[in-house]
Parts: C-alpha cells; structure tokens; sequence
C-alpha cells in the first residue's frame, strides 16, 4: 500500500499542476492590457519624477486655464494641473483596491481552505457567514464603516476588504471541495503528511492559477467601488489627488464648459478596469479550462 501511495503522489500532481506560461494563458489581447496597466503602474510608482507640478498647490491666477506647454492638460477650478493630480491620482486607485483584493484574498482563502478541509461543523459555519456577507453589497460595507469611523481612505479600504472576502472565499471553496476529493490528496495522507502540510504544500499551488485570477478579476470591481465612494465625498478628502474625487470636483466645471477634468479621470479609471477586466477574464478562462 505504501508503495501504491509513493508511486500515486507525483503522477496526480503531475496531471493537476498548471504548465503553461503567463504569456500563454494571456493571450495576444491579455498581453497588451498587461502593458497598458504596466505602463500606468510605473507612471503611478514615478509620481513624485513623472508629475511635472505639484498636485495640491493651487494657482488663483491660472484657473482653468486651457491645455498649453505648460499645462498639458490645464487646470481645474483652484487653478491645479490636472495632469499631475491624474498622476498622483492613479496612485491611490490602484494602492487601494490592491490593499483590498491582497487582504481579502489571504482571508478568503484560509477560511475556503478551513471549510473544504475540515467539513461538517466548520464547514456549516463558515458558509453561513459568507452567505450573509454575500448577501450585503459591498459598498454597504464600505458606507457603514464610513458611519462608524468617519470617512477617510483606510476606512473605505477595511469595509472594501470585509465586503470582498466572500467573492474569493466561495469560489476557492468549491475548488478545494473537488480538489481534496482526488487521489493524489488521500495518497498524501497515507504518506504521513498532516492537514496544514497537505493544504499548504498540496491544495495551494494548484489553486494557485485560480485564486490569482479570482484575485485579478475582483480587482477591477473594487477600482469601481473605491472610485465610487470617493465620488460620493466619503472616501479620500480633498485637497488629496484621487481619480473618483477629480470626476466630482470636475462637475462644476463641466458646467462652465471646462470638462478636461472630469472627463480625463472618468477616462482613466475606465481605461484602468478594461486592462484589469480583461486580464482576469483571461486567467479566469485558462484557469478552469482543462489541462
């Protein structure tokens, strides 16, 4: 029996193990998001270099002013570049859904690998609280602990994060149920390995390709979220540069007949979730087609 186990184990996770290089399970249209979203993140990370003026300083005396040399985009109402807030504003539309999607996804995966290993009790338990998490949309989440805490960006970012674990948590789940049900998992046990050694060093990296792509394509609902929320005047305050609060601010000036701000922005973050929302879809593709 133990040599039936020894011989079983490599052959199984030969079968279910992902070969396939990043570049192939993107594809031609996933590898061309991928560069778009490269090319924002380093702009993003090269801020305080890329920014050609400083993104809070007003100029009274050059209020909306017209795209020129100087400003290439213009400036809004305080007399702000706008391309430099756009700059410093990608900054935090990113930090803060990948805080959230990071966070959400090591809970979520714990609490799917704990359920599908353990079962019965626990596995009753934890479903019925993702089930009522699931049920509450996730900027409910985000507007109650706003209530309780006031509004600012690390509150938006914990209440995101409690919303988004049940996304991850249901789908890893239902992959670790049918993962622990093969062969290779039952011959683990019988080579000795324990629990958290089969879950960690068995059911994880084959989950792997799936969770990052879960991971992936959550993230640009939260972009929409955490953008939304600070549209709303409850997340990031001004005069902080954000993506979701310069498509606010700008409506005023849209009115004046000045709409470089808002409309730059608003075509920021949607450039943003189609690379994102592309790349997931993807990953999510290959990760659950069969190998």
């Amino acid at each position: 029996m133990s040599t039936l186990a020894t011989t079983a184990l490599p052959a199984f996770r030969t079968k279910v193990r992902r070969t396939s290089t990043p570049a192939d399970r993107l594809g031609a249209t996933g590898i061309a998001a991928a560069a778009v979203l490269g090319v924002i993140i380093l702009v993003a990370v090269l801020a305080p270099w890329a920014a050609p003026h400083d993104p809070d300083e007003p100029d009274l005396l050059n209020v909306l002013a017209q795209p020129s040399t100087t400003h290439w985009l213009g400036t809004d109402a305080l007399g702000r570049d706008i391309l430099s807030r756009l700059i410093w504003g990608a900054r935090l539309t990113l930090i803060g859904p990948g805080i959230v999607i990071l966070a959400s996804t090591v809970i979520g995966t714990v609490l799917a690998l704990t359920s599908a290993w353990f079962r019965g009790r626990v596995d009753a338990v934890i479903s019925w609280v993702l089930d009522v998490m699931f049920a509450v949309p996730g900027i409910v989440f985000a507007l109650i602990a706003v209530a309780l805490w006031g509004p600012s960006f690390a509150t938006v970012v914990a209440g995101l994060t409690v919303a988004y674990i049940p996304y991850v948590a249901r789908v890893v789940r239902g992959a670790a149920l049918r993962e622990r049900s093969l062969p290779y998992v039952s011959a683990a046990w019988l080579q000795g390995q324990r629990g958290f050694a089969i879950m960690s060093r068995q059911l994880l990296p084959n989950l792997q390709p799936l969770i990052v792509a879960q991971a992936v394509s959550a993230l640009g609902f939260a972009v929409i979220d955490l953008a939304a929320i600070s549209f709303l005047g409850l997340g990031v305050q001004p005069p902080t540069a954000d993506l979701g609060l310069m498509v606010k601010s700008g409506f005023d000036s849209v009115l004046r007949g000045f709409f470089t701000e808002s409309a730059s922005a608003g075509a920021l973050i949607v450039l943003i979730v189609l690379c994102v929302t592309v790349i997931g879809d993807r990953l999510t593709a290959t990760a659950r087609s069969p190998k």
